[in-house]
């Protein structure tokens, strides 16, 4: 077998190209409709696709990975990136760019099946390090990602971009099958096909109908029809996936309580962490006579990088303690971070050193909250669950995010002025989403208190020994 820890990096460089998905488009996001030659609200589409994608793909691989081998999906899901990045990078017109960037959302699954492969293949010891530095990935990919985006479509042709991402994810496929050994713990039975219909058409509108809501109306009829018409799907799809025998989610073990607290404290993590993503950048890109600090994307997005970092070096720091006391205090620790990082910014916000402090400590609660979410997942389950269940948690993060996106943009959007022809959010809108931030890093840290701390012999296997 390949050195463990050259398949840990593998995974993480994996992990990275996945996160950095996310952030590829922001430099031209408010460009889109000049450089496509359409409609602001038909460009939205660009970065909903990718979300869509994300969200329904990344459960449905976990549980193919389970079935068939998780380092197979993670290839595929890899390959679909690749193919994804071409058909946009080639795309003269909104379509292809739309379809590539779907394409390039499924790879999001990479990370929560790349950690089920660490439980299956690194020696005990080696476990929780590995998944927190996987883990972190989730941050750095974007905070890395975000400068080089910036200097690319400031340097180059915008396509640039995606004939980049598919570079780069010709390389991760390269080593993913050179390094990453072949699952050998996989689950009989047949896939869930109706299952996998179900879930997908009820996170499609329930995502929609928060994505969008803010621009179609929260109480539009298509805002209302698709949220309502989601749930009611989902819970169809639940009562289906209770009845068979071969489910696409074991939604009895989604229901331990360790796994469900640990899944609802990862929404609330979720959103605590994609509000400073949507308030912060904002804050520092403000023109000075709007009163704002006035700096470029670039520069914009080098005072956030940091948080990245922050979640990289804590990374091994993150799984010696798991070891010693637990994931649980982690997630308690990381919610904590969250909480002083807010309050700080609700205090002082008025130099771009405060913003970094802010950012730095936003790195420190999300690098000891995600990293123990995976290990709280797999403390509670059979090897057999835990692709899927990875990527269900991973899921629930994507709600969050989701949620805070569309809730923090609609407030920043709702409290702003009109100055020299452009709206700008108000101190109050800032201040406004610092405390949803406070308020969702609370949830998360209440949550905390109430997941089990024993591991249940009969619900958890120990990883394998190699």
């Amino acid at each position: 077998m390949p050195n463990q820890g050259a398949i840990v990096m593998v995974l993480a460089v994996a992990g990275l190209c996945s996160s950095f998905m996310f952030t590829l488009m922001v430099p031209i996001q408010s460009s889109l409709p000049e450089l496509l030659d359409a409609s602001r609200e038909d460009t939205a589409w660009v970065v909903t696709a990718t979300l869509l994608a994300a969200a329904i793909i990344t459960p449905i691989a976990g549980r193919l990975g389970d079935m068939y081998g998780k380092r197979r999906i993670v290839l595929v899901l890899i390959a679909l990136l690749v193919l994804g990045s071409v058909i946009a990078a080639a795309s003269p017109g909104i379509i292809g760019v739309i379809v590539g960037r779907a394409l390039q959302g499924a790879v999001t699954g990479v990370v929560p099946l790349g950690i089920s492969i660490m439980r299956d293949v690194l020696h005990e010891d080696r476990v929780d390090s590995a998944i927190a530095f996987m883990s972190a990935t989730l941050g750095v990919g974007g905070a890395l990602g975000l400068p080089i985006s910036a200097i690319i479509t400031q340097t180059s042709d915008w396509h640039v971009l995606f004939w980049m991402s598919a570079g780069l994810g010709t390389v991760v496929f390269v080593l993913v099958l050179w390094i990453v050994p072949p699952s050998v713990l996989k689950t009989a039975g047949r896939f869930d096909y109706v299952g996998a219909t179900g879930l997908a058409v009820g996170l499609t509108g329930v995502l929609l109908a928060i994505s969008r809501g803010s621009e179609w109306g929260w109480m539009s009829a298509p805002t209302l029809l698709l949220g309502i018409g989601g749930v009611v799907v989902l819970l169809l799809w639940g009562a289906y996936e209770l009845r068979i025998t071969e489910p696409l989610l074991d939604l009895r073990v989604a229901a331990r309580p360790a796994v469900l607290l640990t899944n609802l404290a990862s929404v609330a993590m979720g959103f605590s962490l994609f509000a400073s993503n949507v308030s912060y950048p904002q804050m520092l890109e403000i023109p000075t006579a709007a009163g704002g600090f006035g700096l470029s994307l670039l520069h914009a997005s080098l005072v956030v990088m940091p948080s990245g970092l922050v979640m990289m070096v804590l990374s091994p720091f993150s799984g010696r303690l798991a070891r010693t006391v637990g994931p649980q205090l982690l997630l308690v620790l990381g919610a904590a971070a969250l909480i002083v990082a807010y309050g700080f910014s609700l205090l002082l916000a008025t130099e771009v050193w405060h913003i970094l402090v802010a950012n730095l400590l936003i790195g420190v609660g999300i690098g000891f909250g995600y990293a123990s979410m995976p290990m709280l997942i797999m403390r509670s389950v059979p090897p057999s669950e835990t692709g899927a269940s990875n990527g269900l948690n991973a899921l629930f993060r994507s709600l969050g995010t989701s949620t805070a996106a569309a809730l923090v943009g609609a407030v920043l959007a709702s409290m702003s002025v009109v100055r020299d022809g452009v709206a700008v959010p108000t101190p109050a809108a800032f201040q406004t989403s610092f405390i949803l931030g406070i308020g969702a890093a609370a949830v998360a840290l209440l949550i905390a208190f109430f997941i089990p701390r024993r591991r249940d012999p009969h619900e958890a296997h120990p990883s394998l020994p190699h």
